[in-house]
């Protein structure tokens, strides 16, 4: 008896973790999300009010990708390529398109403009969105290593900014 309580009690509680993640990107996470980002930098630390908003369009496939910082809006469209797969572009409207993986509910990119290179992470949970973009210069690639099979050259890009948002969803 001791046994089938706890075959039960397993069963239930896995069936609970199950129904807890198994959101889907991007439509689990349809919102407006609000919050203020910090951006360090070498100037120093700095807070503006964000906002993030994903939301439904009457084009299956394309989402509105929308950021606004301190007042001013960027809108994107987010567009499925492959949500089996996590594969995802968000176009910017304007020719520049930039491909984006996500991976449970974590939306990744990776790219480089000017010169510069970013990396963005937009972790989702229920009812908030974790918000981080990275930046290096390319210029400021340091090599290290020997450049021999044993040990290879590795390229190290120094963070020159850091901005992060923790949003709390409003709808």
């Amino acid at each position: 008896m001791k046994h089938f309580l706890g075959v039960v009690f397993y069963l239930f509680f896995t069936i609970s973790i199950s129904a807890q993640t198994s959101k889907i990107f991007p439509d689990d996470f349809l919102g407006i999300y609000k919050g203020d980002l910090t951006i360090n930098s070498k100037r120093g630390v700095q807070k503006i009010p964000m906002e993030f908003h994903l939301l439904e369009t009457k084009t299956e496939g394309k989402y509105d990708y929308k950021l606004v910082y301190n007042g001013q809006p960027r809108n994107y469209t987010l567009v499925v390529k492959d949500k089996i797969k996590g594969i995802f572009d968000i176009d910017e409207n304007n020719g520049i398109i930039l491909p984006v993986r996500v991976v449970g509910n974590v939306l990744y990119s990776f790219f480089e403009v000017q010169g510069n290179m970013l990396t963005s992470r937009l972790a989702f949970t229920d009812d908030k969105v974790d918000f981080e973009i990275l930046f290096t210069a390319t210029k400021n690639k340091i090599t290290t290593g020997k450049g021999t099979k044993e040990i290879p050259f590795v390229y190290g890009y120094p963070i020159s900014v850091v901005q992060r948002a923790y949003l709390k969803k409003k709808n």
